[in-house]
């Protein structure tokens, strides 16, 4: 628990309450049991004795509630226990296909859409009663919509105005695909935070062997959206880094965007070295494994891939065939959405865990105190390289 001290001395902003929807539900209990556990060892006289601090230290600082369906769909939420002055933190994962629902006999699996209308409904049932509203939104809500080009939506935008207008006072993400849609709501509370000292903390774990240094490792962006990722990465750990770049036919639009003819590279001879791929999620999967092909195809030694977000919307085999032809050695992607649980006794699979992470952000945020206190400094990683070099040259 970093920084113990400042929270030792904060007066936290309202009792703490989690409310972990259907599709973070397994997360919640993680995040909650860490909460309980960091709360034990804060040494501060006023917890025991002050009122303010009534509820501090609790065995479960989840809320109680449902979302009951009608046969026709339809839904509401229904808090089971006051919220009155308690400082709320919603957790929710749209990309969660996995949580499921009946309408008319049929068994749903409910889309982003559904997530983002549950969401709605709990923050509706606190109505008004809360002390602050926080959302906690890994993957974000049309995150891929944030811009407009020509006569289409905006949704992004319109659902960080809209939960804003429903009485939230911060919002929380991971790794977004453009930060900058922040700007739509310039005066809300907006935090994008980055998993690259866990990515860090999974590679490094998972591999005794690797040389971090310019002669023996580089940092791959697969595109030019992810190439600040690459590069802040790169820097991070003092190697060098180069990006592909799409190659698109302008005269088709396939599935509403211009189809890939080719990915072309940029950079530095990669013969013999290490590769690390960073990017913010993987779809589909298709570019990510023509990307390490290429990669291969051009001598380079390991592939590992790192993203924020393993959708693997059309399943996991295109990576089995791919891990069996050697395109890549090593797949790293955080649980920050949900992952099949297949995927967990994949030998080339290794999971980069966010839960303790979030359980700072939530603890430090009830406090109001700086999240800075929970971000991977560029000393913290640099001190676990120094740690993991002298393991390795034991």
């Amino acid at each position: 628990m970093p920084n113990i001290a400042e929270l030792e001395n904060a007066m936290p902003v309202g009792p703490l309450k989690i409310i972990a929807l259907p599709s973070m539900a397994e997360m919640g209990k993680t995040i909650n049991d860490y909460l309980v556990e960091f709360r034990k060892v804060v040494h501060n006289d006023s917890v025991k004795n002050d009122p303010a601090f009534q509820g501090y230290i609790e065995k479960n600082y989840l809320l109680d509630y449902e979302l009951p369906r009608f046969g026709s769909g339809e839904s509401k939420a229904l808090i089971k226990e006051s919220v009155r002055g308690k400082d709320i933190f919603i957790l929710v994962d749209v990309c969660n296909h996995s949580v499921t629902y009946n309408m008319n006999g049929y068994e749903n699996h409910m889309s982003p859409d559904d997530h983002y209308q549950d969401l709605k409904r709990i923050i509706a049932a606190c109505n008004g009663k809360a002390n602050r509203i926080n959302i906690i939104m890994p993957f974000l809500y049309e995150g891929r919509q944030h811009r407009r080009n020509g006569l289409e939506s905006l949704d992004a935008a319109y659902m960080l105005e809209e939960l804003y207008d429903m009485g939230v006072s911060n919002f929380i993400t991971f790794d977004a695909h453009d930060p900058r849609v922040q700007n739509a709501t310039p005066l809300k509370g907006f935090d994008n935070f980055m998993p690259t000292y866990q990515f860090m903390k999974a590679l490094l774990g998972s591999d005794s062997n690797l040389n971090v240094d310019k002669d023996h490792l580089v940092v791959i962006s697969p595109d030019e959206g992810a190439l600040d990722r690459a590069i802040y990465f790169a820097n991070v750990l003092g190697v060098n880094t180069g990006m592909f770049y799409k190659r698109r036919d302008f005269t088709k639009i396939v599935n509403g965007k211009n189809p890939i003819v080719a990915h072309e590279f940029l950079g530095d001879s990669l013969n013999g070295k290490d590769v690390i791929i960073m990017d913010d999620m993987i779809s589909s999967g298709g570019s990510m494994i023509d990307t390490a092909k290429q990669l291969k195809e051009m001598d380079a030694g390991r592939v590992f891939i790192c993203t924020t977000f393993g959708l693997f919307t059309e399943g996991l085999k295109s990576f089995d065939e791919a891990y069996e032809k050697g395109y890549f050695d090593k797949l790293i992607t955080t649980n920050l959405t949900y992952l099949p649980p297949e995927i967990y006794s994949k030998e080339y699979f290794q999971v980069a865990d966010m839960a303790k992470y979030i359980s700072s952000i939530i603890d430090f945020m009830n406090h109001d105190a700086s999240l800075s206190n929970v971000m991977a400094t560029t000393e913290k990683i640099h001190q676990f390289l120094d740690n993991y070099n002298a393991e390795k040259n034991k």
